[in-house]
């Protein structure tokens, strides 16, 4: 029998995107479809190289063409063209216009794992395919260079552009390769409002499928120079179980969605300690009320981190958990953890909700 691309493509259709609920070939996914005799070829184009679901997708192509009769062999190569958000107000700054989202992951205090969840985060998207750059917000305590083991000073142009460093193929920057090690950072306000709009203006960051900016912790100059000058795809809100964590959690979600930006979710970290000999699982802080907070929210847990020495240790020797040791249960969270944030930004770029401006008018309230 003949092979024809309606026949291949009919054999397509039953595969539906389970983000979008509609078939890949009612959605455009498919792509260059060339028959040779009995050999068929075409490409699936995704809306992120950081699909969770790729490989499934692959194997099922290449099971319902390859069912048709005539076919001999079946190509498939899976491809992505990675949606932007559509949660810009305005034009981008400059050295943002590469980049087709960025990822806030912020925390309502200090000390909960922003960073290392920043970092790992990064990393992981990275290793399933996208092209990623980690920006360290945090002026007063980076830990960037530290976490991924990057160090020197930046190239500048006569124009003032700045080039990033590289890791573990990764674009950095951060105030800690600009400072010395040991040199405290000690300014006003309106430094930092300038330091941090520089980051995100001067920066050559290039082609990026995904920025993450590690926030620093609260609702302080910089993050909020962060939420009025990046045109923002999405916020993480990192935080531990104890009540004391979450009371500031919610203080930074609310800063999120007063200037509409979408939380994607909150990540619980140091959730629980499981031992290595039994496998039982610990409460080390007591019965968790994350999930209660995240309903009375309206936004979903996306992950829950457990406590592993190896995680804390992975990031002082400069290699993210991610890469030293992928198949702990850290590092297979973190990488679900990327999945579930591209597919969240994908479908927010497909709906492209209407954006409210970010000028704030603060007011006091009773």
């Amino acid at each position: 029998m003949q092979i024809t691309e309606a026949k291949v493509l009919d054999a397509l259709r039953p595969i539906e995107d389970p983000d979008f609920h509609r078939s890949i070939v009612d959605l455009g996914f498919v792509k260059n479809l060339s028959i040779e005799g009995g050999r068929v070829a075409f490409s699936i184009e995704l809306t992120t190289p950081a699909c969770p679901v790729k490989e499934q997708f692959k194997s099922a192509a290449e099971n319902a063409v390859g069912a048709l009769a005539g076919v001999e062999s079946v190509e498939v190569e899976m491809t992505a063209q990675t949606r932007g958000s559509g949660n810009a107000a305005g034009e981008a700054l400059e050295g943002l216009r590469g980049v087709a989202n960025v990822i806030a992951v912020a925390s309502g205090k200090g000390g909960v794992g922003k960073s290392t969840v920043a970092a790992n985060l990064a990393v992981a998207l990275s290793e399933r395919g996208a092209r990623v750059g980690l920006l360290d917000c945090d002026v007063y305590g980076p830990s960037v260079p530290l976490m991924m083991n990057a160090s020197g000073q930046p190239r500048v142009t006569a124009d003032k552009k700045i080039f990033p460093l590289r890791s573990y193929g990764l674009k950095l920057m951060s105030i800690g390769f600009l400072a010395g090690d040991d040199a405290p950072v000690i300014w006003r306000g309106p430094m930092v409002h300038g330091l941090v709009r520089q980051f995100l203006g001067d920066v050559q960051w290039g082609e990026l499928d995904y920025l993450v900016l590690d926030m620093p912790p609260g609702t302080g100059d910089a993050a909020l120079t962060v939420t009025q000058s990046a045109p923002l795809a999405g916020a993480i809100i990192v935080t531990t179980p104890q009540e004391m964590s979450l009371i500031d959690a919610r203080k930074g979600l609310r800063m999120f969605q007063r200037v509409n930006v979408p939380v994607l979710g909150l990540v619980e970290n140091m959730s629980y300690f499981q031992a290595p000999d039994t496998g039982t699982r610990y409460e080390i802080f007591g019965p968790s009320r994350v999930d209660e907070t995240a309903s009375a929210l309206g936004v979903p847990v996306i992950a829950r981190l457990p406590i592993e020495p190896d995680v804390a240790a992975a990031c002082d020797s400069g290699k993210p958990i991610v890469l030293s040791a992928p198949e702990s249960v850290a590092g297979r969270v973190f990488l679900e953890l990327a999945g579930e944030v591209a597919r969240k930004v994908a479908l927010l770029g497909a709906e492209a909700p209407p954006v409210l401006g970010t000028n704030i008018q603060w007011v006091n309230t009773p």
